[in-house]
């Protein structure tokens, strides 16, 4: 089953007796058009989670770039706004990809902590980004203390540079680097490794300490004076998402 087939039956599988009723009536995400998620309007929309602790508001302008690149590389029906929920909310177990940030700490709530767990666990996925890009920062620390907790302290491994991840539309030799990772405010490294938690073989969280979030974070306007597009892996992270 392709991920965004899973959409469908998502409302059947997970616990929560208002969620079904919520799928049945087919609510898309805030801002959508109506009866979006339920008669295939877009193949392809970006959901951005809240959460009560920490900062997730960052990387105002990244989605932006994301959605301008897949209309211009891919073939995908695309959604051109963002659209953020809470991620205590169900609805948000309908979104075929959700982006996770934030500098500060990460620590969920019941309700949060419940959705993330059924969104991953029945086929969705996460992308989420260190702003801080610092593996001993606040926001590193916190996040992975959450993922042990939700999925086991083995759960969050490093990504192999031979996997699907990097040729699932561009192809990359691994993580291109960001010209965040060495500006002196994280842990002056540049990682050359993302990580990600894998549920049956699939990958449903993937886990940078990149700060991808602020190296696409510009006005979509200035990318003709880029050498190379450098949102282009954002493109791969997307189409595995909603093919893998």
């Amino acid at each position: 089953m392709q991920r965004r087939d899973f959409l469908s039956l998502l409302g059947a599988l997970v616990g929560g007796a208002s969620a079904p009723k919520l799928f049945a009536q087919g609510f898309a995400p805030e801002g959508a058009p109506t009866g979006a998620a339920a008669t295939g309007d877009y193949d392809f929309w970006f959901t951005r989670l809240m959460y009560d602790s920490g900062n997730w508001d960052v990387d105002q302008r990244m989605p932006a770039n994301i959605i301008t690149s897949l209309i211009d590389y891919t073939r995908l029906r695309v959604d051109p706004k963002e659209h953020v929920l809470a991620l205590a909310d169900p609805r948000m177990l309908q979104a075929p990809f959700c982006y996770l940030a934030g500098h500060k700490l990460v620590e969920f709530n019941p309700d949060e902590r419940r959705n993330f767990e059924a969104y991953v666990r029945n086929g969705g996925f996460v992308f989420v980004d260190d702003c801080n890009h610092d593996i001993d920062g606040l926001f590193a620390k916190s996040f992975e203390a959450e993922m042990a907790s939700i999925f086991g302290p083995r759960a969050l491994q490093k990504l192999s540079n031979r996997h699907p991840l990097y040729s699932s539309f561009f192809r990359f030799d691994g993580p291109p680097t960001t010209g965040f990772e060495l500006n002196g405010w994280g842990d002056d490294l540049v990682h050359d490794y993302l990580k990600g938690i894998e549920v049956d073989g699939r990958l449903g969280v993937l886990y940078s300490n990149k700060d991808y979030g602020c190296e696409w974070d510009y006005d979509w306007r200035n990318k003709r004076w880029l050498a190379e597009d450098n949102t282009k892996f954002a493109v791969n992270i997307v189409m595995y998402a909603l093919t893998a």
